[in-house]
Formats: structure tokens, C-alpha cells, sequence
């Protein structure tokens, strides 16, 4: 019963995302409509994150070894992440403090999908090295993409509004993942009013929580009543709900930066 109200609220909360999609289109300039339909993923991503999560909008990501991300659709970071911001608001975010990212496109075919995953790619290869340890505590880890991680490695997801036919998705995804390593492909790709495609073992049917070797690929079709929310949203949960970071260390992004001249020492 309570996943039939769960199921009943998500599908109002997806006519009104629609219909925020349809009032969009009426933007004249595509920088502005691409902008506000990153905010309607934003703002559904913000009511069902864990609470130490949050979904910021315009970011770059930036590591201590100078790496610079490509600029992000959406974000999802720790709640501790400093607030280092740009005059116009733009969102400069330590990797450290990076638990995900999404990319939002209008309308998903071949081309477009190929450059989120390359975007999920690149951020997946920035490295997270810059924390501080935690003295007498048992060290954390994370079991993703086929590997043990002593950080929370990024997830990488796609949402689309509208899309070619999900299995032609599927066919791209898959020929564009053939030559690459599964720390390299995204977790999922969802399209409004179509479905989702999600890691997982065919034989048993049973989904994965982010890619390995050997791993299907598996086109889930939405149930017209529901839409992709409620999948999406327990995708969140079980993405994000264990999600953790050391304590960040900004010293490393100082680099050789002076922090002033010592000009007088005592001695006690």
C-alpha cells in the first residue's frame, strides 16, 4: 500500500516535470531552456537525496593536482563541501567532495549520449587524493565497478526528457562501453515517459548498484502510471544513502602558493 502512494505521488510529481518541460520550450534562447530543464532534474533530485547530499546546478570540478572537469549539469556533493563560488554563483567543487554527477540532455540519441559518457568518463579518472586521515579509526572503503576504492568513487548517471527508442539507446550504450573499462560507463541512463537501462545479471534478473565485467545491459520500460520516478528515486537511495568522505584537506590545493613572510619569531 505503501509503495502503491509512493508510486501515486511520483506519478503527479512526473506530469508536473512534463508540464515544466512543455512551458521550457517556450524560451527563446536554447541557453536558457537547456538551463531550466536542468533545474527541473535539480529540483526532483533535491526532494529524494539523503540529507547529507545535495544537487548543485552550473559546477566545475577541480583536484588537487590541477585537473579541471568539463562544466557539469548537475552535481551531487557532500553537504560539508566548502563554497567556493564565482561572481555569477558558478560552483567550483573539490573532488573529494563529489559523490555523483548527472547529465541532463532534451533529447538523447547517439551523439548525445556518447558525450555524457565521455563527461562520466573523464570525471571518473580525476583523482580523489587529497584527505585527511582519520587517527584510530578503522579505514573506509567502497566495493564499485568491479574494484575496492579507499574514497566513494563518482557515480555517473543520464537523464533524458525524450529520446529515440530506448533500445536503439541501449545499442549506442553498449557499443560505446565495448572498448572500455566498467570503472568508465555510466551507472544508468533514464528517459521520461520511456524507461531506463541499468547494469545487472540477465540469468537471475536481478540489477547491480554500478557496472562490472560481465555485466548486461538491461532496458527496464516504464509503467505508463509511474513513469521513471519511483525507479529513479530508489536508485538514489541505494546510490547516495551510503555515501561518505573523509575529511577534506585544502592544503594539497594551495600548492606552492605563499602564505605570507615570516617576519618575526619568539622564543619561550
Amino acid at each position: 500500500m505503501t509503495a502503491e502512494k509512493l508510486g501515486k505521488i511520483l506519478g503527479s510529481v512526473a506530469k508536473k516535470m512534463h508540464a515544466d518541460f512543455e512551458q521550457s520550450k517556450n524560451f527563446n534562447h536554447n541557453g536558457e531552456a537547456g538551463t531550466s530543464r536542468e533545474v527541473i532534474i535539480q529540483e526532483f533530485l533535491s526532494g529524494y537525496l539523503p540529507a547529507h547530499v545535495e544537487a548543485v546546478h552550473n559546477a566545475e570540478i577541480i583536484a588537487a593536482n590541477g585537473d579541471v572537469s568539463p562544466q557539469c549539469d548537475i552535481v551531487l556533493i557532500d553537504r560539508g563541501t566548502p563554497p567556493f563560488t564565482t561572481l555569477n554563483g558558478f560552483r567550483i567543487i573539490p573532488n573529494e567532495c563529489v559523490y555523483g554527477m548527472v547529465e541532463v540532455k532534451t533529447k538523447l540519441d547517439g551523439t548525445q549520449l556518447a558525450d555524457a559518457c565521455n563527461k562520466i568518463s573523464r570525471l571518473r579518472g580525476i583523482p580523489k587524493t587529497s584527505y585527511r586521515p582519520i587517527p584510530g579509526t578503522i579505514p573506509r572503503s567502497t566495493k564499485a565497478y568491479g574494484k575496492t576504492h579507499d574514497h566513494f568513487p563518482t557515480s555517473g548517471m543520464i537523464v533524458a526528457f525524450d529520446s529515440l527508442n530506448l533500445e536503439t539507446i541501449g545499442e549506442h550504450l553498449v557499443k560505446w562501453c565495448r572498448t572500455r573499462n566498467p570503472i568508465e560507463w555510466p551507472d544508468s541512463v533514464w528517459v521520461a515517459g520511456k524507461g531506463h537501462l541499468q547494469w545487472g545479471d540477465a540469468r537471475h534478473g536481478s540489477l547491480y548498484r554500478s557496472p562490472v565485467a560481465g555485466a548486461s545491459l538491461i532496458q527496464i520500460d516504464a509503467l505508463p502510471e509511474q513513469d521513471i520516478l519511483l525507479a529513479l528515486a530508489l536508485h538514489l537511495n541505494i546510490h547516495f544513502s551510503d555515501a561518505w568522505m573523509n575529511p577534506l584537506d585544502l592544503i594539497p590545493y594551495s600548492g606552492a602558493t605563499p602564505l605570507g613572510n615570516v617576519s618575526k619569531r619568539w622564543t619561550i
